[in-house]
Order: structure tokens, then C-alpha cells, then sequence
């Protein structure tokens, strides 16, 4: 065990805006959940220069609500107790570290980190775009549905091709899609369609002390 002295006291902490970048309408403000058994891990590994578990994939769900019959909206609780923890029902996802050769788009879908001198915290920002075209339903690597979108975003009843109400941070596996769910968060449902352009921006703050 360490002593007072030799251990302090750390927390993560972490917020989800997703806008339309074309009406500047922002959809969601929301702040999420954070698994810390999964974010311990990926923590240690990162300092140790580990070529695993680094914040590696942004994913998105449809499992998050139920809808009763009367259109009223009940949101499920974020899974993030335990390191096999994945989304309700993973739908699509992006790999948004900007090295990676698996990167759709290094320039939309990036990492930073920021830091103001003389405080206790850092923060991670993720920024990831879904595009126009995306999802694609020719796409058999990140599109885990394999469905297509809806041409505009006037669905009802949040049935639409492409509707989410979940997303989650992963980190880097062994493969795709194999590494550690992070964080999750459950929100009302949003429609992606080709008309839409929206921006997701998911910031995980580290605090020391």
C-alpha cells in the first residue's frame, strides 16, 4: 500500500458536443461516463510507452434509449463497469488517432492536448467529423450495421437508417475494434443523414491533486 505521502489523488472526467457544422445547430452537451478500471489501464500503458491502449476509436451507438409507445424517451445507464463494458449496440465507429494509416481523414479526425501552465489538469480533445457520405453501406470495416443513411434528416419517430443515441471512446487493440471501451455516454436520439454534416467534439479532462 502507499502512504499519504507517496500517492495522490487522480480523476478523469469527460464531456460530448456533437453540432452541425453547416447551421452551427449544436445537438448535444452532454457530460459523460468514464469506465476507470479501462482508463487505469490504458493509463499505465500509455506511460510505460506501450504500443496498446491508447485512445484510438470514437463509436457510436443505437442501443442507448428505449422509446415507449407514446414517444416518451428513457435513457440506459452508461456501461462502464468492467474492462469487457462495450455500447448497448455498436452501429458504426471512426479511428481518430491521426497516425494511423487507418485514419479516413487525419485533418477531421484528430487528437489534442491541452494544458494551461500552473494548473492540476490536462485535457485530451477529440475531434472526429462524420461526413457527408458517412456511414456508407458498401463500408464492411467501420460501418458495423451496414446500413445506409437517410438522405435528409427528416425521420420520424427516430427510426431513420442511421439514428444514434450512444457513443463511446476506445482505445487501441490488438485489432479493430478490440480495445477498450473508455468512455460512454447516452443521449436523446440524433439522425445522421447526407444532408448533415456534423461535428463531434469529446473531451477527457485529467485531474492531479
Amino acid at each position: 500500500m502507499f502512504s499519504n505521502k507517496e500517492s495522490v489523488n487522480l480523476s478523469a472526467e469527460g464531456h460530448l458536443k456533437i453540432w452541425d457544422v453547416e447551421s452551427g445547430d449544436v445537438l448535444l452537451n452532454k457530460r459523460n461516463a468514464i469506465n476507470p478500471e479501462n482508463l487505469s489501464i490504458a493509463m499505465v500503458n500509455m506511460l510505460g510507452n506501450k504500443n496498446i491502449h491508447s485512445m484510438y476509436e470514437m463509436h457510436f451507438g443505437n442501443g442507448g434509449t428505449i422509446i415507449d409507445n407514446l414517444g416518451v424517451i428513457s435513457y440506459k445507464t452508461p456501461n462502464v463497469n468492467g474492462q469487457s463494458e462495450d455500447l448497448y449496440n455498436p452501429t458504426f465507429y471512426k479511428v481518430i488517432d491521426a497516425e494511423s494509416p487507418l485514419n479516413t481523414d487525419p485533418n477531421k479526425n484528430y487528437m489534442t492536448v491541452e494544458h494551461i501552465n500552473g494548473t492540476n489538469y490536462t485535457d485530451l480533445i477529440i475531434n472526429c467529423v462524420l461526413d457527408y457520405t458517412e456511414p456508407k453501406a458498401t463500408d464492411n470495416v467501420f460501418n458495423l450495421a451496414g446500413v445506409a443513411q437517410d438522405a435528409t434528416d427528416n425521420a420520424a419517430d427516430f427510426n431513420g437508417s442511421f439514428v444514434f443515441d450512444e457513443v463511446g471512446l476506445k482505445s487501441k487493440g490488438i485489432g479493430l475494434n478490440e480495445g477498450l471501451l473508455l468512455t460512454h455516454v447516452t443521449f436523446h436520439p440524433v439522425q445522421k443523414s447526407a444532408n448533415r454534416l456534423l461535428q463531434v467534439r469529446y473531451t477527457v479532462r485529467i485531474r492531479v491533486g
